[in-house]
């Protein structure tokens, strides 16, 4: 992250002063975004998002002067599809939260490397809103500004560490894990599994199909599903402690 201060921010800089742009920040953020998404992080520069959107790399440097710049678009693009729609945010705390933590962990499984990539950014209008909208969601509860906070926080804690968690196991072994990679993995592991070491373990795996069962280990602890029944888990947990 630079440490430019928020006047050197692109949020603190009008767009392009041309009546009708060719190019708006929405749509340079949206190539940016397709290319992370397609290729991965590292492959995005300026050439690449210059070429996306059908113009050449100087022009680009008139709508966005830095890479900073542009990786500050795409974070505010990401938070712009957590936000719930205008009105539609639900009435109750835990219909609210429940709203904008699926929202959140769609966005960020549809952009899985964001949560490492853009660790850190400024927060842009859309960021802002978000934190208006989780704000306003525990308004009417009886706690202390700490107390409020902390549920927020708790809550993201949650999907943050649900989409990084399922999205690294699922790429070292599993869903997404090469052929390649999986040979070169099992004899070791079978070797640990069965050096007496884990009884646990060695019991799960017992003298079955080792490969198996690590697909349903695998399989298990990455399910989609699981969000949905932790989420309504933590709710319960933070209904009983901090609000009855």
């Amino acid at each position: 992250m630079s440490n430019r201060d928020r006047t050197d921010s692109i949020w603190g800089r009008p767009e392009p002063g041309t009546r009708r742009p060719r190019h708006t920040r929405e749509q340079i953020a949206t190539a940016a975004l397709a290319i992370a998404d397609r290729d991965g992080f590292d492959a995005l520069s300026m050439r690449r998002v210059a070429a996306e959107v059908g113009a050449g790399t100087m022009t680009l440097y008139h709508y966005v002067r830095t890479k900073d710049d542009l990786v500050e678009l795409m974070d505010d693009a990401i938070m712009g599809e957590v936000l719930i729609p205008d009105g539609e945010l639900p009435a109750t705390w835990r219909e609210a939260m429940r709203a904008i933590a699926h929202r959140s962990y769609g966005a960020f499984v549809r952009h899985p490397w964001a949560l490492k990539a853009l660790s850190g950014r400024r927060g842009g209008p859309n960021g802002m809103r978000h934190f208006e909208q989780s704000l306003a969601s525990v308004a009417s509860l009886d706690l202390d500004t700490r107390a409020k906070l902390e549920l927020i926080a708790i809550v993201d804690d949650y999907v943050f560490g649900f989409v990084f968690r399922t999205g690294e196991m699922a790429d070292s072994f599993g869903k997404t894990a090469s052929e390649e990679v999986i040979a070169e993995l099992l004899p070791h592991f079978e070797a640990q599994v069965h050096s007496g070491e884990y009884p646990h373990i060695e019991a799960l795996f017992g003298d079955g199909d080792t490969r198996a069962t690590w697909e349903l280990v695998v399989e298990t602890m990455t399910a989609a599903t699981r969000f949905e029944e932790g989420l309504e888990c933590l709710l319960d947990g933070i209904e009983a402690r901090l609000i009855r």
